[in-house]
């Protein structure tokens, strides 16, 4: 089974446990794809653990579950050392950053201590305890979900934290015709019968290898570097796009062109997902927080104002 058919069954699967909102669900895959740790900022209630559990049956991958409140400690999720009295020594009881795809529910609801605890395994797919390295499995994908920062009993995620998520995103509400059909498999999504597994451990890591093969030209990462500067000196902003989300802008692009069926990054590529990865990054000033802009704002006249290069569009050998 080509690459292409194992991307189209997984977007299938998902599509199916999320009625309508096709873009999004491209845009989860891309992320995935791409090697990256995705932020799914939501309203309660729209879908978001469903499809997350749904992308792990799909790829037949190990998941494990966070539910992140307030007292939930650094070895909730990392683990922790017990002594073993049997055997008469200390051992490390792995926790669920262990598996290969960790459901960070609502991250904004637990302190900044537990929500630190995961940006060893975010960047560098290893944690630390009592001086020894333990490696962490291969995909590894921190999937998060956090609601708005308006609501009651929440921590907004320091910045070194959402540098972290290659993208964020928001899935929103269904239309009322696709709610009638939500409500209709309501059953079915609750247990995902009807998911089946298309792919496996060793042709994710396949298809992350091909991404990682697409080309890019130069002019192409001229114009990544040119949108993470105009991010930087834009008036507006205080916090621009780091070296970290170029990139992941990088990766992300790839990854989309990829999925579109082409082995090589054209700018529009760059554009449609650059939204999603610098978003959540982006640090208003006080100045443009009173006169109510935001991000989606300021990156589209961001598009706007960069020079788009001419790229040929052929195939690259």
């Amino acid at each position: 089974m080509s690459g292409l058919d194992i991307i189209t069954k997984i977007l299938n699967n998902l599509n199916r446990v999320i009625i309508g909102k096709e873009e999004a669900i491209e845009k989860v895959l891309v992320c995935f794809l791409a090697g990256g740790h995705l932020l799914i900022e939501d309203v309660p209630g729209v879908g978001k653990t469903t499809m997350i559990k749904a992308l792990a049956k799909s790829v037949n991958l190990s998941y494990s579950r966070v539910q992140f409140t307030p007292d939930v400690m650094p070895s909730d999720i990392i683990g922790t050392t017990i002594y073993n009295r049997k055997e008469e020594k200390f051992e490390f009881i792995k926790g669920p950053v262990f598996e290969h795809i960790l459901l960070a529910d609502e991250i904004n609801r637990t302190s900044p201590k537990t929500q630190s605890s995961l940006l060893q395994a975010m960047e560098e797919s290893e944690v630390s305890v009592d001086g020894k390295l333990y490696q962490l499995k291969k995909p590894f994908m921190v999937l998060a979900t956090q609601n708005p920062i308006e609501y009651q009993g929440t921590f907004p995620l320091p910045e070194s934290q959402l540098d972290r998520f290659l993208m964020s995103l928001s899935i929103g509400y269904p239309s009322a015709e696709n709610e009638v059909e939500v409500i209709r498999q309501n059953k079915a999504n609750k247990t995902l019968s009807h998911i089946s597994e298309v792919a496996s451990e060793s042709d994710i890591l396949e298809l992350q290898k091909q991404v990682e093969n697409v080309h890019a030209h130069d002019d192409i990462l001229n114009y990544i570097i040119g949108l993470s500067n105009a991010s930087r000196t834009h008036a507006d902003v205080s916090l621009g796009a780091s070296p970290r989300a170029s990139i992941d802008l990088f990766k992300a692009s790839k990854a989309l062109a990829f999925i579109r069926n082409r082995n090589y990054v054209i700018p529009d590529d760059v554009k449609e997902i650059m939204p999603y990865v610098f978003e959540h990054r982006l640090i208003l000033s006080s100045e443009a927080r009173i006169k109510n802009k935001n991000p989606k704002l300021i990156l589209r006249e961001i598009i706007k104002r960069v020079y788009v290069p001419v790229v040929r569009q052929v195939e690259h050998k």
